[in-house]
C-alpha cells in the first residue's frame, strides 16, 4: 500500500516501532490507533512524543472492538501472532503488517536486509559502516532536516537503531538502505530487499514461532518475493541458510570458514587468509589475525561483510579500512574492564544458548560464565556439555536459573563444574566477583532473554556494565 490517505491503521505496541511508524502513517494522512497493554500512565514519555499527531490510544489491553472498521493492523517486534486480536483480525481478513514492510513498500533507494539467528547485528553494523565509508551516512538527529544533507547517503536501521521509516520521506533513489530484519518482521512481510542474506538458521525464538520449521519457513520470506535481478547470500556453512539455495531467484553468493566449491562465489578464509572470489578473479583481502573481534564466528560475520559489501559494489580499500578498524557493537562481548587481572565482557545480546556457546568458544582464558535470564524454549544440552569442556565456574540467575542448572547437573561427561545461584544479575555480578582470579574472563552471556528482569538486553547490558564498573 503506498496511499494511506483515509484508511484506518491500528498498531499493536507503542515502543520505538510502533511509534515512528504511528507518526509517519499520521502524517501521511491515515487515522491510527495505537494500542498497548500498558497503562496511560505508563505511556507517558510515549504519548508525549506523538504530540503533534493525531493518533489516538488505546491503553491496557487489546480489546477485540479495536479492529473494527480497520484497513491494516500493524504488529511492533515481539508481539505474538497468537494475540487473540491478531487471530482475529487474520479470522477478518484483515491484512497484517509492520513498520519494516511499509518502509520496503515506499523506499525509492537500493535495499539490503540482513538476517540470522545469531551475528545479524554485528554483520549489520559492520555493513553500515563500510557504506558509511562509500556513500556517506544519514546522521540520526532529529533537530536536523535530513533534506538537508546533499549527495548519496547510507541508512542503517530496521530491528536495530533509529527505524528507517523516520527518514524513507527524505530518501532519494541515489541513498542505500541497510536493514537488520528479525523473523518476528519478516513474518508478515511480503517483499524482500534488494541484496538478501541469510547468514544461519539454528534453533532461536521457539517460544515465538512453536517449531523449528516455522521459524526457518519466517527466515526464509526474505528471499520469497526477491526477482532475478536481486542478489541472495547465504551462509555456506550453516545447513539451515545452505539448504535454501534453491529458492533463490536471482545470483547467489556465499561466505565460508573454508574454501569454496567450484562454481560459487563469494567470500572465505584459507590458511589465515580471508579472500574473495567472483568467477574467475581471485581476490585476497586481509589476514585473519587483522580482525579485532574474537572467535570464528566474528571471522564469519566479516567474511558476510564482505560478500555483501561486494554485491553492493563498495569499494574494496573502504571495506577493508572499515574492517580493521572495527572493534565490535556493545553488548556482544563487548570489553568493559580488567579488575584484579580479570577481564569482564559484556555478551547481554546471547539470548539463546546457542549464543552463549559461541561466546564461550571465543574466549580462550578460564571462565566464570553468567547464564541465565528467560528461557525461550530452547535446548540447554548442548551448552551443558560445552560448560563442562571449558568453564570453570557459572553464576546462574533468572526464572532459568533452575531449569540449567538441571542440564548442567545431568550433563555426566566432563570435569565438574563450581555452580551458584543468584536472585538478579546485580547479585550474580558480585558473586561473579568473588569467584574470579587473576587471568580469568568472566562472561556475561545470558542465553536467555531480558524481560524477566529488564526491558531488553540493551538495558541489560548497560546495567551490567554499570555494576561492573562500580566493582573495587
Amino acid at each position: 500500500m503506498k496511499n494511506w490517505n483515509g484508511t484506518h491503521t491500528l498498531i499493536l505496541g507503542a515502543a520505538r516501532q510502533g511509534i515512528s511508524l504511528a507518526r509517519w502513517l499520521s502524517r501521511h494522512g491515515s487515522n491510527v490507533t495505537l494500542s498497548d497493554s500498558r497503562s496511560l500512565e505508563e505511556l507517558s514519555s510515549a504519548r508525549a512524543s506523538l504530540t503533534d499527531t493525531n493518533v489516538t490510544w488505546a491503553a491496557g489491553g487489546h480489546p477485540l472492538e479495536l479492529l473494527n472498521n480497520v484497513d491494516v493492523l500493524c504488529l511492533s517486534g515481539g508481539v505474538p501472532l497468537t494475540l487473540p486480536i491478531v487471530q482475529e483480525a487474520v479470522k477478518r481478513g484483515i491484512p497484517l503488517s509492520n513498520d519494516t514492510q511499509i518502509f520496503m513498500e515506499v523506499a525509492p533507494c537500493k535495499t539490503i536486509g540482513i538476517t540470522g539467528s545469531a551475528g545479524k547485528t554485528t554483520t549489520t553494523t559492520l555493513v553500515g559502516k563500510m557504506a558509511e565509508a562509500d556513500y556517506g551516512r544519514q546522521t540520526v538527529d532529529r533537530e536536523k532536516t535530513p533534506s538537508t544533507v546533499h549527495g548519496p547517503r547510507s541508512f542503517v536501521g530496521g530491528n536495530i537503531g533509529d527505524p528507517l521509516i523516520n527518514y524513507v520521506d527524505d530518501m532519494t533513489s541515489d541513498d542505500l538502505a541497510i536493514l537488520e530484519i528479525s523473523s518476528f518482521q519478516l513474518e508478515q512481510m511480503t517483499i524482500s530487499p534488494n541484496i538478501a542474506a541469510i547468514l544461519n538458521i539454528t534453533p532461536n525464538h521457539l517460544d515465538r514461532h512453536g517449531t523449528m520449521e516455522a521459524y526457518a519457513n519466517a527466515k526464509a520470506r526474505i528471499l520469497d518475493f526477491q526477482t532475478e535481478k536481486d542478489t541472495a547470500i547465504l551462509g555456506h556453512d550453516d545447513k539451515g541458510a545452505w539448504n535454501l539455495r534453491n529458492k533463490v531467484k536471482g545470483n547467489l553468493l556465499t561466505f565460508s570458514l573454508n574454501d569454496l566449491d567450484q562454481g560459487f562465489n563469494g567470500a572465505y578464509l584459507h590458511d589465515g587468509l580471508l579472500n574473495l572470489r567472483d568467477g574467475n578473479a581471485y581476490l585476497p583481502l586481509m589476514l585473519r589475525e587483522k580482525i579485532k573481534l574474537p572467535g570464528n564466528h566474528n571471522v564469519a560475520n566479516v567474511l558476510a561483510a564482505f560478500t555483501i559489501g561486494h554485491a553492493a559494489g563498495f569499494k574494496l580499500d573502504d571495506m577493508l579500512e572499515v574492517v580493521e578498524d572495527f572493534r565490535g557493537v556493545s553488548h556482544r562481548l563487548e570489553f568493559v574492564r580488567e579488575l584484579h587481572g580479570v577481564r569482564w565482557y559484556n555478551g547481554s545480546i546471547a539470548t539463546a544458548p546457542e549464543r552463549s556457546m559461541a561466546d564461550i568458544n571465543a574466549v580462550s582464558e578460564p571462565i566464570v560464565l553468567m547464564l541465565g535470564g528467560r528461557d525461550k524454549n530452547l535446548p540447554w544440552d548442548e551448552i551443558a556439555k560445552l560448560i563442562h569442556k571449558r568453564v570453570d565456574h557459572v553464576v546462574l540467575f533468572g526464572e532459568a536459573a533452575e531449569m540449567i542448572q538441571k542440564a548442567i547437573s545431568t550433563v555426566g561427561a566432563g570435569r565438574s563444574v563450581d555452580l551458584r545461584r543468584a536472585k538478579n544479575v546485580k547479585e550474580a555480578v558480585a558473586l561473579a566477583a568473588e569467584v574470579a582470579e587473576a587471568g580469568d574472563v568472566v562472561l556475561f552471556s545470558p542465553g536467555g532473554t531480558s524481560y524477566d528482569e529488564f526491558k531488553d538486553f540493551e538495558e541489560r547490558g548497560e546495567t551490567f556494565r554499570k555494576w561492573v564498573l562500580e566493582l573495587s
